[in-house]
Parts: C-alpha cells; sequence; structure tokens
C-alpha cells in the first residue's frame, strides 16, 4: 500500500500546505482553525534545521517541481535582500549591482522570462544602479528587505491554475499572516550594525515584527518593518569597451599625409581602450520596509485576508574618474609609442600626446517606491465545492531627479601613458603637466539627466474547487490583469561655450574665434580626489575633479533649460485576460502512490504602446493576440521515499517592455541607433522536465532534474552598419556634447533592430543533495548537529544573433553553463553557525559595439557566513559575513578575445547584532 506521509485531502496544491506551514524564526508554529483537515503532528519550529524541513516538505508534496525557502531559512542567512536568499534555490542565479544581487536567472532564462507574485498577486518592482533604469519586465528584488517575507517559493514548471507569463519560473513572495502565528500576541526584533571593509563605517538594520491571533480564531493582525542604512565602494578600473581607430600620427609619421604607412595602419586597425580609467564608485543605500495584514472569518466557512506592503528605497551612486577620452578625438592625438598583440589585435600599450584628459565627477540619486494591497477571500459554498476571489494593485514608482556630470578637460596633454599588460591593474600614468592643478584645466561640459519610470499592475482573479470524489478534484477560473508602464525623461547635456545661458565668453581676445573651451578651473571649485586602492606600479593615483556643489551653483545648473529625452518617452498598456480549467487528482498505479494535475489555460494580450518615432509621438493599438497553454504535472511515488516527476507544457513570455515602443533611440556617444518594434510576439516554447527524489531519512533529499525547452520564436535582434543620414532621423536628435552630435558622420553607425525571429533550444540538468550528518552514524554525536546542502546546475542553450550578414549561434543572455551552491551548518540548542558558497560561470548580457561582438561577465563566487549564540530563551547574538573572498567584479567586452572591460571590488560585509523573541 501507500503509506508515505500524506495530507488528508491530497488534492490540496503545494501553495495551501505553504500557507499552513509559515512560521517566523523563534516561533511556534500554530495551525489556522482549519488545520483538523490535515494530518500533521504539531511542530515546534525553533531553528534552521526546523525551516529546512519545512521547505523540504512543501517540495516533497508538490506535484510539480517547486523548491521554497521558509523564513528561518531567510533570516539566518546573511542577505541583504532577497536576490541573495534565492540564490541558494537549485538553478537559480544572480546578477550584483555594486555589490548587493539584483535580478535572478532560473535554469539560464534571465529575469525577463521570470514572473514575481507577492502574496498571490503579480509585480513588478523597478530601481536603479549601474546600466540606469529597470524598463523591462525583470523584477528587480533588491528593492525589498529578505526580512519582510517570511516565504519564498519558486515553481520550475508550469500549471493551468498559475499565471502565464513565464518561461523560467514563478517567483512567490509571502508576507506573514495573523493566522499563521501561534494563538495570542508574538513579537520579534533584530538590531544589527553593517561594516564594510571598504568604506570601514558602519550603518544599520533593524527589523521587527508584532501579531495578534485571536485565541477564538476570529480575526488577527499583524505588522512588520525593516530598516537599513548602508554604503558600497566599488573600486577598481574600466575601459568602457575597446575601440579601434585612426590618429594623427604614429611614431612620428603624419598618418593622413602617409595612409600607406605600416605602423599607422597596424595602430588603426587595433583595438585600444576607448576610456581608460581607474576610479571610485560609492553607492549609498536606505531601504525601509512596511507590512501589514488583517485577516478575519466572518462564518466557519468565509476567510477574509487584507495585505499591504510598502517599501522604499532612497539611493544615490556618485563616481570620481581620472581618464583619456580616446573614444572618437583620436584624429587629434599623436602616438609616441606602442605595443601590439597579434593574438589578440590590442593595443595593449601606448604612450600619447596631444591626449585629452577628462575627469569626472558624477552623481544620480534615485528612489523606488513600491506600494501593494490585496484582498484575498476563501468560501466554502458546500463541503465539496470551494471558491477563491483575489484582487489588489500595485505600483512601482522609479524616480531620478538628477544626474550629473561636471568634466574637466585638458584637451592636449602631453606625456600620457597606458599599459594593458596585465588588464587587471593596468598602468595608467599622467606623465605631464601636473593633473592635481585645478588651472590646467577647463570646465567644458556637464549633463544633468532626470528621469522616471512607473510600472503598474492591477490584478483581478476567481477561481473554483469542485471536489469531485475521493480521486479527482476539479478547478477552473479566471483572471484579469491591466499592466501599465511608463517612462519620461530629460537632458540638461551642453557644452559651456556656446550656451546664452551661461553668462561666460569663451572668445576671449574678440576675434570671432573661440580660444576656450570652458571656464578655467580653480581650487575653490574643485577637489582632489586619491585613489587609495590597488593599482599597477607608476599609475597616477591623484587627481583633481569638479566639485559638485560648487559648479551646480556657479551655473545654476537646475535653472538652466531641459530638453525632452525622445528616446527615453514611451509608454505601453496591457491587458491580459485568461481562463483555466486543471483535473487534479490521487491514485494508486500497482501500489505506487500517483498525483497529477493536467489542464490548459487560455490567455488573451490586448496592447498600446507609444512612443516617438522621427520626432512625432505615435501609438500603436495592436490587434490581440491569443496563446492557448496545455500543461500536465505528474507525480508517482514509486516507493514511500522515492518519487518521480514529470512536467510538461506549452508556456510563453510576452516580450520586454522596453522593446514595445514604436520608436527608438540614439547613443551619440556609441555611434548607435536603435529600433524597437510594438509587434513584437511573444516568446513561445514547449517545455519538458523531469526528476527523480530520493528522500532517504528524515530532513534527507538527493534528487536529479532534468530539463529541455524548445524555444518556438523569440524576438531576436540584428545589426549592420550605415551613415547617420541613412536612417533618416533628424540632426535635432543628436546630443550636442557628445561625439556625433560635434560630427554626425565622423565614425560608421551601428544600426540595429529588432523583429520576430527563430527560436532556439535550452536544456540541462540539476542535481541536489541536502541532510543532517547523522545519516552517516552520527546519531548521539557530534555529528548529530552537522548538516549539508548542496546542488549543481549545468544549462545549455543554442539561440542565432545576426551581425550585418554573419549569423551567430551563442547561448541566452543572462546564462551559466555551470552553478552550484553548497551550505554546511551545525546547530545545537546555543549555537549555530552556517557557511556558505555560491558560484556561478561566465555569461553574455547583451551584444557589444564598437566592433566586439557580444559582452559579459567571468564567473563569480561568494562567501558568506552566519553564526548565532542563543544567551537566552528569547535573546540571541548574531554575527554574519557576506562576500568574505572579496570577490571581484570581472567585465569583459568581444567574446572571443574578451577584451578587459571593468575589473573592481566591493569588499566584505559584517554584521553583528541581537535578535529578540517573545
Amino acid at each position: 500500500m501507500f503509506t508515505r506521509r500524506k495530507l488528508t485531502n491530497p488534492l490540496l496544491t503545494s501553495s495551501s500546505v505553504l500557507a499552513m506551514t509559515l512560521a517566523l524564526s523563534g516561533q511556534t508554529f500554530a495551525q489556522e482553525g482549519d488545520a483538523e483537515e490535515f494530518a500533521l503532528e504539531e511542530v515546534v519550529v525553533t531553528g534552521f534545521r526546523q525551516s529546512l524541513e519545512r521547505a523540504l516538505d512543501v517540495k516533497r508534496d508538490a506535484v510539480g517541481s517547486v523548491d521554497a525557502i521558509m523564513a528561518e531559512d531567510i533570516a539566518d542567512f546573511p542577505d541583504q535582500n532577497l536576490a541573495e536568499s534565492l540564490q541558494r534555490i537549485p538553478g537559480v542565479t544572480i546578477t550584483r549591482d555594486s555589490g548587493e544581487g539584483r535580478e535572478i536567472s532560473v535554469r539560464g532564462l534571465s529575469g525577463e522570462f521570470t514572473r514575481v507574485r507577492i502574496n498571490g498577486l503579480e509585480a513588478i518592482a523597478a530601481t536603479g544602479g549601474e546600466g540606469g533604469p529597470n524598463r523591462g519586465r525583470s523584477f528587480d528584488f533588491n528593492v525589498f528587505a529578505s526580512e519582510l517575507f517570511n516565504s519564498i517559493e519558486v515553481r520550475k514548471t508550469a500549471q493551468a491554475n498559475i499565471d502565464e507569463g513565464s518561461l523560467g519560473a514563478v517567483v512567490d513572495l509571502n508576507t506573514g499572516r495573523p493566522f499563521n502565528y501561534e494563538e495570542g500576541a508574538t513579537f520579534a526584533a533584530n538590531v544589527e550594525g553593517q561594516y564594510n571593509d571598504l568604506t570601514e563605517d558602519v550603518g544599520p538594520r533593524v527589523s521587527g515584527l508584532f501579531a495578534y491571533h485571536d485565541p477564538e480564531g476570529v480575526w488577527g493582525a499583524s505588522f512588520s518593518a525593516a530598516y537599513s542604512d548602508t554604503t558600497t565602494k566599488e573600486m577598481g578600473q574600466n575601459t568602457v569597451r575597446w575601440q579601434r581607430a585612426g590618429f594623427a600620427s604614429v611614431m612620428g609619421v603624419d598618418c593622413s599625409a602617409n595612409p600607406g604607412d605600416a605602423g599607422c595602419a597596424e595602430v588603426a586597425g587595433a583595438f585600444h581602450p576607448r576610456i581608460p580609467r581607474y576610479g571610485q564608485i560609492e553607492v549609498k543605500r536606505e531601504r525601509l520596509g512596511l507590512t501589514g495584514s488583517l485577516q478575519f472569518r466572518p462564518t466557519d466557512a468565509t476567510k477574509v485576508s487584507i495585505d499591504a506592503l510598502y517599501s522604499e528605497l532612497d539611493a544615490s551612486r556618485g563616481e570620481k574618474w581620472g581618464e583619456v577620452l580616446f573614444r572618437g578625438n583620436e584624429g587629434g592625438m599623436d602616438v609616441v609609442d606602442y605595443s601590439y598583440d597579434p593574438s589578440t589585435n590590442n593595443l595593449n600599450m601606448m604612450e600619447v600626446n596631444n591626449a585629452w584628459v577628462r575627469n569626472e565627477n558624477f552623481e544620480k540619486a534615485w528612489t523606488t517606491k513600491f506600494n501593494q494591497i490585496g484582498v484575498d477571500i476563501e468560501h466554502d459554498f458546500t463541503d465539496n465545492f470551494s471558491g477563491h476571489l483575489l484582487l489588489g494593485t500595485s505600483e512601482s514608482k522609479l524616480n531620478f531627479p538628477y544626474e550629473i556630470t561636471f568634466m574637466y578637460d585638458d584637451r592636449d596633454y602631453n606625456g600620457y601613458m597606458y599599459d594593458y599588460t596585465n588588464d587587471k591593474d593596468p598602468v595608467l600614468a599622467f606623465n605631464g603637466p601636473d593633473v592635481t592643478d585645478a588651472t590646467n584645466f577647463q570646465m567644458s561640459e556637464f549633463r544633468d539627466r532626470p528621469t522616471d519610470t512607473t510600472h503598474g499592475f492591477d490584478n483581478v482573479s476567481v477561481d473554483f474547487d469542485w471536489r469531485l470524489n475521493d480521486v479527482f478534484s476539479l478547478e477552473f477560473g479566471a483572471s484579469y490583469k491591466k499592466f501599465t508602464f511608463d517612462t519620461d525623461g530629460y537632458r540638461r547635456d551642453s557644452t559651456v561655450c556656446g550656451n546664452e545661458s551661461i553668462d561666460f565668453n569663451c572668445d576671449t581676445d574678440g576675434d570671432g574665434t573661440a580660444d576656450l573651451y570652458g571656464i578655467p578651473g580653480t581650487a575653490e571649485l574643485s577637489e582632489v580626489y586619491t585613489f587609495d586602492d590597488d593599482v599597477g606600479a607608476g599609475s597616477t593615483t591623484s587627481w583633481v575633479i569638479p566639485s559638485l556643489d560648487g559648479w551646480i551653483n556657479e551655473i545654476d545648473l537646475f535653472n538652466q533649460p531641459a530638453s525632452q529625452d525622445q528616446g527615453s518617452v514611451n509608454s505601453v498598456e496591457e491587458e491580459d485576460l485568461a481562463a483555466f480549467v486543471q483535473l487534479n487528482g490521487t491514485t494508486e498505479i500497482a501500489g505506487m502512490g500517483f498525483n497529477f494535475n493536467v489542464g490548459v489555460r487560455y490567455a488573451e494580450t490586448d496592447q498600446t504602446s507609444s512612443g516617438y518615432n522621427s520626432g512625432s509621438w505615435v501609438t500603436v493599438d495592436r490587434d490581440p493576440y491569443d496563446d492557448i497553454l496545455p500543461s500536465l504535472n505528474t507525480a508517482l511515488w514509486v516507493t514511500d521515499d522515492l518519487v518521480w516527476r514529470f512536467a510538461a507544457a506549452q508556456v510563453m513570455t510576452r516580450p520586454g517592455l522596453g522593446n514595445l515602443s514604436p520608436g527608438g533611440s540614439v547613443d551619440t556617444f556609441n555611434y548607435k541607433v536603435s529600433y524597437k518594434n510594438p509587434y513584437l510576439d511573444p516568446t513561445r516554447a514547449d517545455s519538458f522536465d523531469t526528476s527523480l527524489e530520493w528522500y532517504f531519512a528524515d530532513e534527507a533529499v538527493v534528487s536529479l532534474a532534468l530539463f529541455y525547452k524548445d524555444i518556438e520564436s523569440r524576438p531576436i535582434g540584428s545589426e549592420s552598419e550605415g551613415t547617420y543620414a541613412s536612417t533618416g532621423l533628424p540632426l535635432s536628435l543628436l546630443n550636442p556634447t557628445s561625439p556625433a552630435g560635434q560630427n554626425p558622420e565622423g565614425q560608421p553607425w551601428t544600426i540595429s533592430s529588432i523583429d520576430n525571429g527563430p527560436g532556439g533550444e535550452v536544456e540541462g540538468f540539476e542535481v541536489a543533495y541536502q541532510s543532517p550528518l547523522s545519516v552517516f552514524g552520527g546519531e548521539d554525536t557530534l555529528l548529530d548537529n552537522f548538516g549539508v546542502i548542496a546542488n549543481y546546475t549545468y544549462v545549455t542553450s543554442d539561440v542565432d544573433y545576426t551581425f550585418g550578414d554573419e549569423i551567430i549561434t551563442e547561448r541566452l543572455f543572462g546564462l551559466s553553463e555551470n552553478s552550484y551552491n553548497a551550505t554546511l551548518y551545525y546547530e545545537d540548542d546555543k549555537f549555530n553557525a552556517r557557511i556558505s558558497a555560491a558560484y556561478r560561470d561566465d555569461y553574455l548580457t547583451s551584444t557589444s559595439g564598437n566592433g566586439n561582438q557580444f559582452e559579459g561577465y567571468e564567473g563569480t563566487m561568494n562567501v558568506d557566513f552566519s553564526a548565532g549564540y542563543a544567551l537566552t530563551e528569547n535573546l540571541d547574538l548574531k554575527l554574519e559575513g557576506l562576500n568574505l573572498t572579496d570577490n571581484y567584479q570581472d567585465r569583459f567586452t568581444d567574446l572571443e578575445n574578451k577584451r578587459r572591460y571593468e575589473w573592481d571590488h566591493t569588499g566584505r560585509v559584517f554584521t553583528f547584532g541581537v535578535k529578540y523573541t517573545m
């Protein structure tokens, strides 16, 4: 017979199991009023191992492929946000932004292919950082502190009763609800200090919870809050890509007068760094999160839950650089000496006169305000028929009030040298005039680029569960979602000379020709910055930069005229209507337990998008398109401890929001025009998944999962070269301070477009292991307190990219072929400790430019540590460490030669504090 411990109503989904097993760290689990439906013994959750067991219960009792993290698990890792918690799940990798996790990739599929629900409602949270604002469908997990959530559930296989729109996974984030805590009052507080060894300062990190569960089970209320204020420094060097260009002279030979000279040709045909530089990035983050929940039972058959979530992330990013602006200015520079590497076609070393030295001081600030409110109503009409209504709304508003840069230029500097023989710590030397003397520079240009991005989601869904008999139940329902996306942007980019709003005359002798290109620098309007980190021997480490506050006041920056940045102005309104029917069943086959669900989901998408096209505002109201998405999930219990799962489904992901504009954008610094397409179709795929899971002991599992996705079609980008005139775009779109603004045909333009194209394949496997070490005979010994969690994922893919007439087959963006993480933990009545390592292979992020194909990041390894000691039953001490090896970020351009783009690090982070519960 089928004797595995199971639910007395096995038709309930894994999300129902999850709702009944949530608990906050250190708290007693209390079943809800209807918990008598379950044949579960009451369990006291007191630590990390128990939270692992609860998460394992969710995985085991699900029909499809599901992984979960429970509250104690989240609370007891040194995770700064949810992305870092998620990286411990098999198949999940993360991208980092200035030391913090930001977005996730699931089984090689980037965040654009993952849907996120908060308390059952789909949402998007978008923030800023490196690369600018998030204007896509991916979810920025760093908006939220991990302490706000009681559980995370990652669904890797599709089923009809789950929202469509995911190729990778559906991630459910769940905040606490009062009926999930013990009866009466529950209180918890956590106070920590966070220290970074590069910034050498301490920032606060505090969180707290209060919940009340009416002993009569009629009502309950809960509230939680989390606050942190941290500063991170990112120290290192950056080339801002590599490019080819002709110089004025090479080794004393005038290249324009001697076009056949071998040296001139060799230098012009080889790659050199566009903007070689050392510098510092300082990111400040102040994060506040609040949750509230009210639950009540007006009758024994009805339960109402009202959930609210608010999160605010206030951040700023300051950058200080000392650099040479080769980009577009090579024609005025003289190469005195150089070193050429034929294996990479790189100019690893150059000595240059008439170099364009530029020292920058940059700062941008942004605020993300996310809010959501939802109402969840469950009602039992009869013993066999129940209904569920879920409705809510959310908004993520991202505002950049300013993005300011001031530049100091010395455009005829003699004695500059770079040497990238060691391209991690290159030599960047200013051997001519003193670059710490402000009077050697002129403030020539300034920029300010305020923007706004708003994502809005309205959700309504209703579904019913009809229990047909002891074997089958039928679920059916419908949903409506309205999604709005709006962006706006302005520019105050200007040169100083020729700007009528600035009272400065560049023609000092009155002959009608500018004698200056900017306002001469002064010590009062400047500061000297010293780069205090590893550099190549002989590098210049101090240079003068403009004072932001000084020059803002000097030119009255915020009263300078601002023009609309048409490439950053667009909007999308999308309405999604869906309906589903799903048959659930549990039975036995030859004495083996068999659970399944089979169903179909219908989705219709109605989309309107607007944007600027050649200077005119255009709106495209697209005809609706629809998808029919069948799915099957099965779980066969071969023995009481061994389960074989199989899943198959047709899935889809709607195209990225930033690609749906009827217009495009012009990058006048990189000579690039990008056209968008409001008629892009979704990425559609057939998905297959099978796994074998052996629960060989309590708290233990070893599993193998195989997955395959046949992508039928997807949006595909193509690139070609041409002149700006060939695009038909007006010159008014060119930024006047950029190289293209000053010389529109100074070099060939990269013209990119995106269209519906062929698909590809994604396939791979996951191996996971979890157990206490006592399974190896260590009961009642020291080993009984140790345990291991480990997993490894391999993913590969083949998709096509178009570069002019050449088609290159490569992997999907965001896909690391190899990734793993491992945790060793110890826990007894007083002391607990964990050390965890997370690794991912190199991955691509985009196509590149300037003659390079693709760019991305090399592999990363992050090692974290957490420990706690119980002083009393209610009071714990905590010590945590993040990025213990101080892993460097290694970015490259051009996949074949992997030219160094960026090499920097953010330091180690340590937190120490106390946790009180009662």
